[in-house]
């Protein structure tokens, strides 16, 4: 299990029991406490009170010979926030304050995570200062400083006329990066509005068409026009964190943006064409509890007794149904069950505390294949793929039932006739007999859920 640590503290530990700050005791139950949690050790010391906050923070200081600043009332320098996407401050708990020269000065919770700095010069091309801030204050100065700009703006919907046309902005004239990001804004604000989950930039001779799927068919709903088209892409695939600068290979990205009081998560997929390049945007709402999505408390009750022992949950749906949305909740429901929870996904829809999320990355090497090389060693006891595209790898996932393994995934189906159908096909012979529980989502409003004897029964699983 992929534990959660800060390094610095790793390290220094023992040098808190020799100062005479804490028991050696302590530091052994602290560290007992952090690995069952799947927290760091230091958030355990301060939250039982064995230390106070600033206490560690000035002890780091001087073992480390790095200046502590103390957030609460500082200032950054916006224009430093472009060296630091808002995905990798969160997963580094790192901020920028200010670059003098080539310099970048940041605020880290774990000055001595060199990966992280390793990561941030790489990215930045500049020299690393770090400077050490509590966890806490640093999480809220990102969440304070990056949620205009890593979240396009928030959008607010309230009391707003379903009328509303993201093509009202065209008619500004500015062409500047502010106008820009005001004008993908809007086409999300209206696509909420809209309930739409997936919408499609597509290349055309006079710009770039703007198209929302609707009841399962493409609709277009106006036209970018091409002097707005460079700039558009390049700003929506540089807020996604993708490469605004290569066109011609496959790129895939996460924009984040915030609807009244709610942070919505968007995959954003770039795909070349001979054309130019279309650009794919599915947005997933935040997960709910089990008790909240429309289950009755007996098919809640099913999926929490087969979610104890091994098997295949299989989440099933047409396209745009909620299949993940559901998986989300499922994982959010068990991830206090004190197992090992990993998933496998092409990008992480939301970031779920106790769960260890593992994102496919083929620009380095991390597909499918090399997962399967080496996931058991990580020895999960509950994993979520996504759909499996190749008869090795389903057959892969489906032999880990054997190895005791729980296993959680989607399925793509109109209907239970048409999933019948499709699991009969011989590449889902070993596959079918180890579904313990069927999850239909026919719609928001209408899921079925099937336990063994329902599956053998209409599913004609023997």
């Amino acid at each position: 299990m992929e534990l959660v640590t800060n390094k610095t503290l790793e390290k220094l530990k023992y040098d808190l029991v020799r100062d005479g700050l804490i028991s050696y005791e302590d530091i052994e139950k602290a560290q007992e406490l952090a690995v069952s949690q799947n927290v760091n050790i230091g958030q355990i010391l301060i939250k039982s009170k064995l230390i106070s906050e600033e206490k560690l923070l000035k002890f780091l200081e001087s073992k480390l010979h790095i200046p502590y600043v103390d957030l609460k009332d500082y200032t950054l320098d916006t224009r430093c926030l472009s060296y630091i996407n808002f995905n990798d401050a969160q997963k580094y708990r790192i901020i920028p304050l200010f670059k003098i020269e080539n310099v970048l000065t940041v605020a880290m919770a774990d000055p001595l995570d060199l990966f992280a700095i390793d990561k941030i010069v790489e990215k930045t091309g500049c020299d690393i200062e770090p400077v050490i801030s509590a966890e806490s204050s640093v999480l809220k100065k990102i969440e304070e400083y990056y949620k205009s700009d890593s979240s396009v703006g928030e959008i607010n919907i309230e009391n707003l006329e379903a009328t509303f046309d993201w093509q009202e902005e065209l008619h500004n004239d500015v062409l500047s990066d502010e106008h820009i990001q005001i004008l993908i804004r809007a086409i999300l604000k209206q696509a909420i509005l809209n309930n739409v989950h997936e919408m499609f930039f597509e290349h055309t001779p006079n710009g770039l068409s703007v198209n929302f799927r609707m009841n399962s068919e493409i609709v277009n709903t106006g036209q970018i026009p091409s002097v707005l088209v460079v700039p558009f892409i390049s700003k929506l695939k540089t807020l996604s964190d993708l490469d605004a600068n290569v066109c011609e290979l496959p790129q895939l990205g996460k924009l984040i943006f915030k609807v009244d009081d709610l942070l919505l998560t968007a995959s954003i997929s770039a795909f070349p064409t001979i054309n130019g390049e279309r650009i794919s945007l599915k947005i997933y709402k935040p997960p709910k509890n089990l008790t909240d999505i429309g289950l009755t408390d007996s098919q809640i009750d099913i999926i929490r007794i087969e979610i104890k022992t091994p098997g295949i949950i299989l989440v099933c749906g047409s396209s745009l149904s909620g299949k993940t949305h559901i998986i989300y909740s499922i994982l959010s429901d068990i991830a206090d069950s004190n197992k090992n929870i990993m998933t496998i996904e092409s990008i992480s829809k939301y970031n779920l505390e106790k769960v260890n999320q593992c994102e496919l990355n083929e620009n380095i090497g991390f597909n499918i294949e090399k997962a399967m090389r080496f996931i058991e060693f990580q020895s999960p006891d509950i994993i979520y793929f996504e759909g499996i595209t190749s008869k090795i790898a389903l057959d892969y996932f489906s032999s880990l039932v054997f190895k005791n393994k729980i296993l959680i995934t989607e399925f793509l189906a109109d209907n239970m006739a048409d999933l019948n159908k499709k699991l009969s096909y011989s590449d889902f012979e070993m596959f079918k007999p180890l579904i313990s529980c069927i999850i239909f989502v026919h719609n928001q409003k209408s899921i079925e859920v099937f336990d063994k004897n329902e599956i053998k029964k209409f599913m004609a699983i023997v």
